[in-house]
């Protein structure tokens, strides 16, 4: 269950405010409303006006474009050239009705070149004249290409090559483009690119840059046209004429086509030095565009500083910087840095930065009451510095009739004691040679007498408690001065639990039931008085003092959410309810009532949340509860059985009571603990000030309790609720209590963390985290900053912020200064602040480290020593000393090396330190700066130094492969990383089966080498390789690879492990005895023969060929009982056949062997079969058994 309040503000506030922004200082405004503005005389005001160069298209009507305001109406009338435009002599010239505005009409004809020129604007009637800004008008051009014929452009493959695209000039500028004769886009890369101006430059041709011809377009803005330039062509002279698209990716693709690589060199700009002039608030561009082999890259700084990242972007591949918004800031030298792996090169330019004027004080109209004082300024600014003219009715001042009311002090103008014949419009006009500004400010003077400006008697109600604003809007010059007054009382009211704003709104803080009745507004000024009223209504709040409670309910039965509403009761109260957030639609099964809501027949869709919602025509309260719906269950009928714990409901009813300035006693009624006692109270509070809406933890009690005394703070309006906790969980918070406002007080602390940090090189921001509403202790809250120099002991400076931040202008870099913040409200200052400490901002430090000594300590590190600089030229804390460096090459020839800068830091303010992770076998230069919170200072004297050789990487792509069991062939590429000159390689390896290892063999290889072939002397066996390059110094990083492992490396660790086993052994000699002793017995039944009877017939008739008796007996053959052949397994493990001439083979049935009817053998040893016939009809391996076991296997 939620409860939630809002009030809505009266429709009337939102009008109110707009009109009560009248009471200026120094002068007067005059509303909007339509009654004033009718009545009261005023000067010509310019409202609009064309651009200062207005360029037009020549096939549509010219449009220049005067209007302008004031009482009576202005009359127009132009000038042309600084001479009069008589506007009745040209028909084509005319000006649109109760408006200045020109209109030159061509459908009759007439050429627009002819209008071109400087128009300026006059508004005129009896108070002044306005003048418009000095209007440039000229007609859009957009001329022909000169026709040309272009011969083909002959360049050698790898040359630099600009095509010039020399546009004719238009107005404004066309867009330029490249594009092929057929209207192809050319590509684009950091090969070949177009410049700012127009030309197409390629860094290095190549040869594949003649498939294409390059033409320059010209598109031009207001006629909408395409101008092509006829096409260049390019024709390549190569060493290679081959076209090979293969070769563009290839890692080095000039010296494969055999072009020369080259250092880079500037195409545009030329040289080494170059100026830019800019305007402040342009963007400015820097170009630089290298032509080189392999193709430049491109890399841009800033001396003396970084580029500024939030207006720094990088353009056409880096070949532009572009910084948006210019100011005085980015002025100074930046050079861009072209690189490739030949070397490098470096352009400056020089950037200055001028500035048209512009304003620091625009004059605005000054509206005066007979005899005040006033003045109109008009400072500008610019580079060089602006001077300023002032005019009257648009002639110059010093012709205008000499005035003792009206004094001119350089850019300002000192008005005493004016009267009404001191109505007219100046002119500012402050101007250099990069441009001007021209403004228009009228003096007007009134006497008008005050007016209410707001209807009469109006009704105001408000909630009680609630904060609320009477506003009372006037007009009158001289300004009026407002009181305000209650119930026809004399007593002005202001100050306590009212406060009257400068525009004369009158604020009650919180409202009470005394604070109903009738208010009155008087203003007056020396020409009379006005005066309005408010009547101010009290209401009761809307609160819901019964609501509807979160319920579990059967599917099927009646559920009732009650809301019951206390409100005012002359007030008109509606009760909605919402569903999930949503308008709750009320149909058959629901029945709503002024204080519950009923749903018969609860179905699962009624599952949710429910609002409801108490409003009235001022504010609304709300209530928020959650229906649960089950599914049908049985009764349980073990009444005996252990009651299930809950979360305790909310605790309610809470009282107020026991009311005192710092306490207040708190009771409330325990909820239901829901089988599980009760075992905390929480006690949480909200101020409406501060953070309304916002629960805070104020304190906690125990279960046993149910009334505590809160310590309060002074001023808070506080509202408390509870929270019940037990073991199972935390209750929803009970209702919230009444408000209760403690009385204020000043002050008894200060704002924590204060700090004094600059943020720019002549300031100091002085910061603080603000105080809450518990420690505020009364109304308007401010602080009171002080600041001194440390050092001086000067008199307190001191300001009164409402903030938490205060910025102090206008410092010295880097001073210590003495802050104090102390806390104030309406009652009193809080207790005396502490001093800390802050300092105001940093400057870049002004010098750079002198005497700085470099000793080299190994292939890749040095050490550094330097003079510190003086304390006083760091302008500001010294943070670190910081190298920079780069390695601007390698003693290997023809090695490129990347020349990024890198840096190394060494904290605090120290003379020494080490660089190292340098390459060895290098040329590096160093710099050094110091560097504080604002940056790096100036750079220290370059110095160079050379590294030492090394050792060198480890080889890459280290390959192993083993084309067979009896070779293993190694390949490997140079280290990436040489470190200096190779003077071979050291591979060793070594062999290995499972845990045993062989001996160590070391082969050297000269540094060229980068294959090797090792014989295998063991086809079971591994190999582990070491490979490392080495140099003069020793040798490198080693990378270690292994052998690929062999198909059957399983079978032949089982075989070897196996063969060696005693009981293997034996296995062996008891199978070959068993297999000896079947031979015996099957060549005896062998000899004996003899038929055998077969039970039953084949069905098939056999062939002639098949021997056999008339008995029905076949004879005996040996097909399915041949003897075994003997063998026997070789040394090297493999299965050899015994090949004695005395086996039983040789003796097989077919062929010529016969047997007679008894069954015994003819012509025993005779016949004998064919060798090649026996293999190949049976395998005498498939019935060895020692074969069997290694086939297993």
């Amino acid at each position: 269950m939620l409860r939630m309040a809002r009030q809505q503000p009266p429709p009337w506030v939102h009008a109110a405010v707009l009109l009560c922004l009248l009471c200026l200082s120094g002068a007067i405004e005059i509303p909007m409303d339509p009654s004033i503005q009718n009545e009261l005389s005023q000067p010509p005001t310019i409202t609009k006006q064309s651009v200062k160069d207005h360029i037009v298209d020549p096939r549509d009507n010219i449009l220049i474009e005067c209007e302008a305001k004031g009482n009576p109406a202005p009359s127009f009338h132009w000038t042309r050239n600084s001479r009069y435009f008589n506007i009745a002599k040209d028909p084509r010239v005319s000006m649109r009705r109760r408006s200045g505005t020109l209109v030159i009409d061509f459908r009759s004809g007439g050429r627009p070149e002819e209008y071109e020129g400087e128009y300026q604007c006059f508004a005129r009637n009896k108070y002044g004249t306005a003048l418009s800004n000095r209007i440039r008008l000229q007609v859009s051009k957009s001329p022909l290409w000169p026709k040309e014929n272009l011969d083909p452009v002959v360049v050698q493959e790898g040359a630099p090559l600009t095509l010039q695209c020399n546009p004719p000039p238009g107005l404004p500028s066309p867009v330029i483009f490249w594009m092929s004769s057929s209207m192809e886009p050319i590509t684009q890369d950091k090969r070949v690119s177009q410049g700012h101006n127009g030309d197409l430059y390629f860094s290095n041709v190549m040869l594949q840059d003649m498939q294409t011809d390059y033409s320059c377009n010209a598109r031009f803005h207001f006629t909408h046209t395409i101008q092509q330039k006829n096409a260049f062509t390019l024709k390549v002279l190569t060493n290679n004429p081959y076209n090979d698209s293969s070769l563009r990716n290839h890692p080095d693709m000039y010296s494969a086509r055999g072009v020369a690589e080259r250092t880079p060199s500037f195409m545009y700009p030329q040289g080494t030095a170059s100026s830019q002039m800019v305007l402040r608030g342009m963007d400015l561009l820097l170009e630089c565009i290298a032509s080189g082999v392999p193709t430049p890259d491109i890399a841009w700084y800033k001396k003396g500083g970084d580029l500024p990242s939030d207006k720094a972007k990088f353009e056409n591949f880096n070949k532009a910087l572009r910084i948006t918004n210019v100011s005085e800031e980015d002025s100074g030298e930046y050079f861009c840095l072209a690189s490739n792996k030949m070397g490098s090169t470096r352009h400056t330019i020089s950037v200055r930065v001028k500035a048209a004027p512009y304003w620091l004080d625009e004059p605005k109209n000054l509206i005066l009451a007979p005899g005040e004082d006033g003045r109109l300024v008009c400072r500008a600014n610019g580079n060089p510095k602006p001077t300023v003219q002032w005019m009257i009715n648009g002639e110059p001042l010093q012709s205008a009739p000499p005035n003792p009311n009206r004094e001119v002090a350089g850019d300002t103008i000192i008005f005493r004691d004016t009267q009404i014949s001191s109505r007219a419009v100046y002119q500012c006009n402050t101007s250099n040679e990069h441009g001007y500004l021209l403004a228009n400010a009228f003096v007007s003077v009134l006497d008008v007498p005050p007016r209410m400006l707001s209807p009469r008697n109006q009704l105001i109600r408000v909630i009680l408690y609630n904060r609320t604003r009477l506003d009372c809007p006037f007009f009158g010059s001289p300004i009026p001065t407002l009181r305000w007054f209650k119930n026809g009382q004399g007593s002005n009211l202001d100050g306590g639990n009212y406060h009257v704003y400068e525009n004369g709104s009158l604020e009650i803080k919180m409202i009470r039931k005394e604070d109903q009745g009738i208010y009155t507004c008087v203003a007056t000024n020396i020409l009379g008085k006005a005066e309005n009223q408010v009547r101010l209504e009290v209401k009761d709040p809307t609160r819901i003092f019964r609501m509807p409670e979160d319920q579990v309910v059967k599917r099927g039965t009646t559920v009732q959410l009650e809301c019951r509403v206390k409100h005012d009761p002359s007030l008109k109260l509606t009760v909605s309810w919402l569903k999930d957030d949503e308008p709750l639609y009320i149909g058959n099964r629901m029945k709503k009532e002024d204080d519950s809501l009923t749903i018969f027949g609860v179905a699962e869709r009624d599952q949710g949340s429910y609002t409801c919602v108490a409003s009235t025509e001022l504010d609304q309260d709300l209530a928020k509860a959650y229906l649960t719906v089950l599914a049908d269950q049985a009764t349980p009928t073990n009444h005996l059985a252990a009651l299930p714990k809950g979360r305790p409901d909310r605790p309610r009813d809470l009282e107020l009571t026991d009311l005192a300035e710092r306490s207040v006693r708190l009771t409330w009624i325990p909820g239901d603990d829901n089988n599980s006692p009760i075992t905390d109270y929480v006690v949480q509070f909200e101020e409406d000030q501060f953070q309304p809406g916002v629960w805070h933890d104020h304190s906690k009690f125990p279960g046993s309790v149910n009334s505590a005394v809160l310590q309060l703070s002074p001023y808070v309006n506080y509202q408390f609720r509870v929270i019940a906790i037990n073991e199972v969980g935390s209750s929803h918070p009970s209702l919230p209590s009444e408000r209760y406002r403690t009385s204020g007080a000043p002050p008894e602390s200060n704002p924590a963390d204060v700090k004094g940090e600059g943020t720019r090189k002549n300031n100091m921001e002085i910061t603080w985290t603000p105080m809450n509403a518990t420690s505020a202790f009364g109304p308007n809250l401010r602080y009171i900053v002080k600041w001194r120099r440390r050092e001086t002991r000067e008199s307190w400076n001191n300001v009164t912020v409402w903030g938490s931040r205060y910025v102090v202008g206008q410092t010295p870099v880097y001073v210590p200064y003495e802050i104090r913040v102390q806390a104030e409200n309406d009652f009193g200052k809080g207790p005396e602040p502490d001093t800390v400490i802050g300092y105001s901002g940093e400057d870049y430090p002004r010098a750079a480290p002198t005497d700085v000594k470099i000793r080299v300590l190994n292939s890749t590190a040095i050490s550094l020593q330097w003079n510190r600089v003086y304390p006083d030229t760091v302008q500001g804390q010294l943070r670190e000393y910081r190298a920079y460096y780069w390695r601007e090459s390698s003693l290997l020839k023809n090695l490129w090396v990347s020349q990024k800068r890198q840096q190394a830091s060494f904290p605090g303010d120290r003379p020494r330190g080490v660089v190292s992770r340098l390459f060895p076998y290098s040329n590096y230069k160093l710099e050094m700066v110091v560097v504080n919170g604002r940056g790096d200072g100036p750079r220290s004297e370059t110095k160079e130094f050379t590294t030492p050789e090394g050792v060198p990487s480890a080889p890459r792509r280290f390959r192993v492969r083993q084309p067979n069991l009896e070779t293993i062939n190694l390949e490997w590429d140079h280290p990436e990383h040489p470190n200096g000159i190779l003077i071979g390689y050291t591979l060793k390896y070594v062999a290995f089966n499972g845990t045993k290892l062989g001996k160590q063999i070391v082969e050297n290889f000269s540094p060229n080498q980068t294959k090797f072939t090792m014989q295998r002397a063991d086809p079971v066996s591994r190999y582990r390789f070491t490979l490392s390059a080495r140099t003069q110094v020793g040798s490198g990083e080693a990378v270690t690879e292994e052998s690929p492992a062999p198909p059957n490396e399983a079978y032949t660790n089982n075989q070897a492990d196996i063969a060696t086993q005693g009981w293997f052994i034996g296995l062996m000699c008891a199978i070959a005895l068993l297999v000896l002793i079947l031979l015996i017995v099957c060549f005896i039944k062998r000899s004996r023969g003899g038929k055998y009877p077969v039970r039953e017939k084949k069905d098939v008739p056999l062939g002639p060929e098949d021997p056999k008796e008339e008995d029905g007996s076949f004879d005996y053959s040996d097909e399915d009982n041949k003897p075994l052949q003997g063998s026997q397994t070789s040394l090297d493990g493999t299965i050899k056949q015994q090949e004695s001439d005395d086996s039983l083979v040789d003796y097989g049935e077919g062929g010529e062997g016969q047997f007679n009817e008894d069954g015994s053998f003819i012509g025993q040893y005779t016949v004998k079969k064919d060798k090649e016939e026996t293999e190949g009809n049976e395998s005498s391996e498939a019935t060895s058994p020692v074969n069997a076991i290694y086939s297993l296997a």
